[in-house]
């Protein structure tokens, strides 16, 4: 039995026993310590980084370029009905406000760039984890993490290089972001700024580059598209890389649909949809190149350098109708005259490889040099002879051109001609399609112009400034200083009878001399130009007729210095009008939007109204900054001319039309038309001026240095086609406007009168004793009995 007095348990001699204790206790403080530094220096970090933010936040730029967001709009022309016709600026945007954003739009672009947008205060933690995560598996391609709200922090203050300080500033700013603008106000401004390719900035841009579409039009897959770009623009963009940018725009239709923004038949349908893009993006709904240049330049004059970036709206005063109608009709007019003279050849000959794969290569690049022209089509011969070309258009479509189609070219079809003055294997033609028939064609070498305005306030309603802006951007209307010819010949007659001239003054229309003191330079014994000489007619007469002798036998007798002055009241320049009596030929030099100002002013009756293209510009958010404010015809203040005048002008400028240069006319079954023919010396112009009482049009002809348009080309063939083809369309709304006959004229039988200057008064005979030449005082005799 054990004794209570037993001893304790021994324990362990010092030193050795308790040692391990000592050891663990040892290790612990060393842990201690060791974590209390470490967490010292994070904490000290954390201090640092939380200092060094502190330090850099009040640093961070300001926001007002956001909070007061002002991008760089380009410039737009409009038409007088609000279509687009020119675009100028760097940068393609339509500022577009988040309300009139489509819901399926914002959707798209949170599906793929953050869907998370409206939970995260700016940079999204939850993100960057899952990106983390992702990435260091190395499942698939790279996942960043960046926020919306991180992007615009970038795209505005940032610069894209890849380091941890910008990072931080990115997160930063994007923090600062938040504080200051909404969420909504954060996703306008980077669905309005984001570049998205093809010069377009926004959405709403892209929509009309890529589609062309108001962005409120698009669709599911347009959508989505359209938000596959921002990544990378270049790499996903529909013209350029077609089969990338599917790709990805399913996988963002993909996107939408498993995060419950589109329902199961959206997806299926945006899947399978059929994309039109546009292949060229600077596409406009009208030809109005000119327009839009010349818009240009005026509100440049005004506005400087803010031009291009501002936004401005320039509404101009043409109508898609009319500037549709005068650019067929120049065309038209145009490649009427190339049919009617000789074929100049090929553009251009390349030696077709057999292998076909090298063919298509060698075809492509050819025709990429030689870019269609609208309805001139280039194309490559592949076979030819006498009776039938084979070619092949850009479009890879192979053509056949036989019968009346190859008339244009057929002296070039002859196998006697050499290798270069031929049409054969590999020549680069130009056809058009009439119906469904082919005929080769060439690019003209003749210009032309066609302008057409209101009468009542000049009011340009069509420029077409030449047969393609393209290949010369020189506008005819407004730079292209031409003798007007006979077209000039109205206002000589019109300054006559104001000299006491009458529509019945008889005047001999027989050879007539000057020496070079009359004519400002030499001898002159002008002719007709058909080189007949009817003898004595009434004046009516001889501008029915354009007889040149009797236009000079006019200015001769009221005097060159005074016809000249009273042209400048039409608005032609006086100096480039010098008083010779060639002014009565048409000698000076004009424009063809002086001649519409000065033909209107017949038209209105006697209203001087200059002829204008902008009617307003506004501001980004439809400010009007400027208007115009036109003459008017009606408003006495601008009367250049007696009523009386006018009328009496009219009234023979409509015999033009119903008997004699202008006939062809008639074809509008019109009573209300009238104009005059003009073709100049050596037939190196052809011009019409023609106008109804609402609207006066101008058509020219010729080349840019000047030479013979051909011994049998004139005014009457060559632009009155043009001016009959645009009033087709012009006028058919229009009804016919019968003239009242002013106070102050009288018809006596069937001719009209200044009530002050009836038969028997007045100029009654231009030959009679004493008001002639001596040349024409010698003939008087000859003609007497015939004219008494």
């Amino acid at each position: 039995m054990a004794s209570s007095n037993s001893a304790p348990p021994p324990t362990n001699p010092p030193g050795k026993a308790d040692a391990p204790a000592r050891k663990a206790s040892g290790s612990s403080r060393f842990f201690l310590l060791a974590g209390l530094s470490v967490l010292g220096l994070a904490v000290t970090g954390v201090l640092l980084v939380v200092f060094g933010l502190a330090m850099a936040y009040p640093n961070l730029p300001e926001l007002d370029t956001l909070t007061d967001y002002r991008p760089k709009m380009p410039l737009r022309i409009f038409s007088a009905d609000n279509v687009l016709i020119g675009e100028f600026g760097e940068e393609r945007r339509n500022l577009v406000r988040i309300k009139d954003i489509p819901d399926v739009m914002k959707k798209a672009v949170l599906a793929i760039e953050d869907d998370r947008f409206y939970e995260h205060g700016g940079v999204d933690y939850t993100g960057i984890l899952r990106a983390g995560l992702h990435n260091a598996i190395g499942s698939g391609g790279k996942q960043g993490a960046s926020t919306i709200t991180q992007q615009v922090a970038r795209n505005f203050f940032l610069s894209s290089e890849q380091t941890i300080k910008r990072k931080v500033y990115e997160m930063l700013l994007a923090w600062k972001i938040e504080k200051n603008l909404t969420k909504d106000q954060i996703l306008e401004v980077y669905m309005n700024q984001i570049y998205l390719g093809q010069r377009a900035y926004g959405f709403s841009s892209a929509a009309q580059i890529y589609f062309g579409k108001n962005l409120r039009d698009i669709t599911v897959a347009e959508a989505a598209m359209l938000a596959g770009l921002p990544k990378a623009p270049s790499a996903y963009n529909p013209v350029v890389n077609p089969k990338r940018a599917r790709t990805r725009q399913q996988y963002i239709l993909q996107r939408m649909h498993e995060l419950g923004y589109i329902t199961d038949k959206q997806y299926e349908t945006a899947k399978n949809e059929e994309l039109k893009v546009k292949t060229d993006s600077s596409e406009f709904g009208v030809h109005a190149e000119y327009v839009a240049e010349l818009a240009r330049q005026l509100v440049y004059e005004q506005f400087k350098e803010d031009t291009y970036t501002r936004g401005l709206n320039v509404f101009t005063t043409i109508t898609k109708a009319d500037q549709d109608a005068a650019y067929l009709a120049l065309r038209k007019g145009v490649m009427d005259y190339e049919r009617r003279h000789a074929y100049r050849g090929p553009e251009a000959y390349i030696d077709i490889p057999a292998n076909k794969e090298e063919a298509d290569d060698a075809i492509e690049t050819v025709l990429a040099e030689h870019p269609d022209n609208d309805d001139l089509i280039a194309a490559v011969v592949l076979s030819a002879t006498p009776q039938l070309i084979t070619a092949v258009t850009a479009s890879g479509e192979e053509i056949r051109i036989s019968g009346a189609g190859l008339e244009q070219g057929r002296s070039w079809l002859s196998d006697k001609n050499p290798p270069n003055k031929r049409i054969r294997r590999g020549a680069v033609i130009r056809v058009m399609q009439e119906g469904k028939d082919w005929l080769v064609a060439q690019m003209p070498e003749i210009e032309s112009a066609f302008v057409a305005a209101s009468t009542s306030d000049g009011a340009i309603k069509a420029m077409v400034g030449g047969f393609d802006y393209n290949r010369n951007k020189f506008n005819h209307v407004t730079q292209a200083w031409r003798q007007p010819g006979s077209s000039f010949k109205p206002f000589i007659y019109s300054a006559s009878l104001e000299r006491g001239l009458s529509p019945a003054t008889i005047i001999n229309d027989a050879p007539i001399s000057f020496d070079a003191g009359q004519t400002g330079g030499q001898a002159w014994e002008p002719k007709n130009y058909d080189g007949k000489y009817d003898g004595p007619m009434t004046m009516r007469k001889g501008l029915t007729k354009s007889k040149n002798m009797i236009s000079i036998r006019i200015l001769h007798r009221i005097g060159a210095k005074y016809g000249q002055e009273y042209a400048t009241r039409f608005g032609f320049d006086a100096d480039k009008n010098p008083p010779y009596l060639t002014l009565a030929l048409g000698a000076g030099n004009v424009t063809p939007l002086q001649m519409a100002g000065a033909y209107a002013v017949f038209a209105n009756g006697g209203y001087k109204v200059s002829p204008y293209l902008i009617s307003k510009v506004t501001d980004a958010d439809g400010k009007i900054l400027s208007q115009a404010h036109p003459d008017l015809a009606g408003d006495e203040k601008n009367r250049v001319i007696d009523e009386r005048n006018a009328f009496l002008m009219d009234s023979m400028l409509k015999d033009v039309v119903r008997y004699g240069t202008a006939a062809k006319a008639n074809v509008l079954g019109r009573r209300d038309i009238a104009g005059k023919t003009g073709t100049t010396n050596d037939s190196i112009d052809a011009w019409f001026a023609g106008y109804q009482a609402k609207l006066v049009g101008i058509a020219w002809i010729g080349y840019d240095q000047p030479k013979n348009l051909g011994n049998r080309e004139t005014g009457g063939g060559l632009a009155l086609p043009i001016w009959i083809s645009y009033m087709q369309k012009a006028l058919k709304s229009i009804p016919v406007e019968e003239r009242a006959v002013p106070d102050g004229v009288v018809l006596v039988g069937d001719e009209y009168y200044y009530a002050e200057n009836p038969p028997g008064t007045g100029v009654n005979n231009l030959d009679a004793p004493g008001h002639g030449t001596p040349a024409e005082e010698k003939a008087k005799d000859a003609v007497k009995n015939e004219l008494f």
